[in-house]
């Protein structure tokens, strides 16, 4: 049994134990790791981001992607070949780079279309299992380049769903994207059904546009009896409203259960942190592209992405920047439905231990990793992995 001495724990010292991967009651201990009252936090969980598109780690790509949204997905289904797209040299070390900086949990959202099958998904696959002692990787089926207005796409999100390379269903901008939000949602719906998966929807449409389609999923969801088992990407309509309707909107997603990720990324408009608490809606952060074909920003480390959607809220008292870390951990579990992600007993022991007293200074200082653990096995120091193979 390991005993992790003097952890600072939502502003307490206490002792931790840990047996078989799990938080447990004190007891004999064969190893000890004094901590001197640097705070642990559970693991990191990244509830939003794009592994197959990555450039990570090989030559710098000059980004020429226009500025809209359909620019960026254009460039990016036309150019990936051209990289070396998917690449699972390239999404592994990504994935040890995130793992030492304390993301122990990711939701990828990986493309699907008719002309490279399911390519992003076995290079993944690939990448994961490699490091599968250090980081869990889920996968969503996405339809990038839309569902309905790409035909071949629903079929091989089947298959992808069917042999179990994907773990989740995705779907994109109903309204925006596909032009037919009904038939999209059946279509998503259909599949969550038929394989008994999550959803997760990315949703860009802005203005009332986007408010509408937040309408529609919450009428679908409750109607499929999927409550607590969907997420929606991004929702920058959610960010734009304003008083009551947008009070009215949030408190409609926590009675359906509707979970929403956000990145915080670039100047995408940010979800109303505290207000999504305060209604008891769920709110975990991700990472969304890192330097990949859509943009040369991010670097897969999630307490920094932590800091930046603290800084984009205007928060400045300590309760408001220590949730932006909870948003990070235990509200990107909660999205994933990960069970016993937490630091009560008999919790996984998906730990980080930062070089701070508190969660706030955490955030604002992006705090060292000193130590981060994965079922209870140390798997990285200082930020920097301890073992893990390569594909």
């Amino acid at each position: 049994m390991l005993r992790l001495r003097d952890a600072r724990v939502n502003g307490a010292l206490r002792d931790l134990w840990i047996r078989d991967g799990r938080l447990t009651a004190p007891g004999p201990a064969d190893e000890e790791i004094d901590l001197a009252g640097r705070l642990v936090v559970p693991g990191f969980v990244d509830a939003h981001c794009h592994l197959d598109k990555t450039l990570w780690s090989g030559p710098w790509a000059p980004n020429t992607a226009g500025p809209r949204l359909r620019d960026k997905i254009d460039y990016t289904r036309s150019r990936r070949a051209d990289f070396g797209v998917p690449s699972a040299p390239r999404i592994a070390e990504l994935l040890g780079t995130m793992a030492a900086a304390g993301t122990t949990s990711v939701r990828t959202h990986t493309d699907v279309s008719p002309e490279f099958g399911l390519d992003g998904f076995h290079a993944v696959a690939e990448a994961a299992a490699a490091l599968e002692k250090v980081i869990t990787v889920e996968q969503v089926a996405f339809p990038q380049y839309g569902l309905l207005t790409n035909p071949g796409t629903l079929e091989l999100m089947d298959r992808a769903l069917a042999t179990g390379l994907a773990q989740v269903v995705g779907g994109i901008d109903p309204a925006g994207v596909d032009r037919d939000p009904v038939a999209h949602l059946d279509a998503v719906f259909g599949l969550a059904t038929a394989h008994d998966v999550p959803v997760d929807l990315h949703l860009h449409d802005p203005g009332t546009l986007g408010a509408w389609q937040f309408e529609l999923i919450i009428d679908r969801t409750l109607r499929a009896g999927m409550e607590g088992r969907v997420t929606i990407g991004h929702g920058y309509a959610l960010a734009e409203l304003s008083g009551i309707p947008q009070d009215e909107l949030i408190a409609a997603l926590a009675a359906a259960g509707i979970g929403l990720a956000t990145c915080a990324a670039h100047d995408d408009p940010v979800v109303p942190v505290l207000k999504m608490r305060d209604a008891g809606a769920g709110l975990g952060l991700g990472s969304d592209g890192i330097r990949d074909l859509w943009s040369p920003w991010g670097n897969g480390d999630l307490l920094d992405r932590a800091h930046q959607l603290a800084s984009r809220s205007g928060f400045f008292a300590d309760e408001d920047l220590a949730q932006a870390l909870v948003t990070a951990t235990t509200g990107g579990a909660e999205l994933l439905g990960l069970t016993g992600h937490g630091l009560d007993e008999g919790a996984t022991a998906d730990l980080v231990v930062l070089d701070a007293e508190s969660a706030a200074e955490a955030v604002v200082t992006r705090a060292r990793r000193l130590l981060v653990l994965k079922e209870g096995r140390t798997i990285a120091r200082d930020g920097v992995l301890t073992s893990a193979k390569r594909p």
